[in-house]
């Protein structure tokens, strides 16, 4: 199915409306018409225990996708410290456990870093493309960094105040929404969408 098909109508798994919009600003322009959770009722939750950022996406998107019978495009993000063999990973969202705030995650990471000199980690961002009747579409980028020693800034959200981009000598959270957006992860993975779904 090429770009000089009919309107192709596609799901994002969210209801993040921040995420919903960065999402939409790539895919209409290519001809897609895009909903979002927001144009469904009584959509389950879905379990993510995938072991991988691309097994979560692969997950939330196929099963959302069997249930509405439509295209679905779905991510899973998260941020991997090396020094902690990757951690937090998977569990970013809820490192410090269950309906913990993103103060008590950070706070439990600088902990288990505090004696760690090599502070190198990066943000991950997977996405998944699930079709009906093909196979799906996965690209997956980052953004490399360190963890800081102490929070700075007052944007972003999650781990943004104790992550530090050496490149620009500035910890995420004290960039703009409109600057995270052009280095971000999940930036970059929308560029690769956009040469993907070109060539289909």
């Amino acid at each position: 199915m090429g770009l000089g098909d009919d309107m192709k109508e596609i799901v994002i798994a969210s209801k993040n409306k921040h995420k919903i919009e960065e999402i939409s600003d790539v895919l209409i322009p290519l001809g897609f018409h895009v909903l979002s959770l927001f144009d469904f009722e009584e959509v389950p939750d879905i379990i993510e225990d995938g072991a991988t950022f691309s097994e979560n996406a692969l997950i939330k998107a196929k099963t959302l996708a069997l249930i509405l019978q439509k295209t679905v495009i779905a991510d899973d993000s998260g941020l991997e410290v090396f020094a902690l063999h990757n951690e937090p990973g998977v569990y970013s969202a809820r490192y410090a456990g269950e309906n913990k705030s993103y103060l008590d995650n950070n706070l439990l990471l600088l902990q288990n870093m505090k004696d760690l000199t090599d502070r190198r980690a990066r943000f991950v961002t997977s996405m998944c493309i699930y079709y009906l009747d093909k196979e799906p579409i996965f690209v997956e980028d980052y953004l490399e960094g360190e963890i800081g020693y102490d929070f700075v800034g007052e944007n972003g959200f999650g781990y943004d105040p104790i992550f530090y981009i050496p490149s620009l000598q500035k910890h995420l959270a004290e960039l703009t929404l409109r600057d995270k957006n052009q280095i971000s992860h999940r930036a970059k993975c929308l560029k690769k969408l956009i040469g993907v779904l070109i060539q289909e």
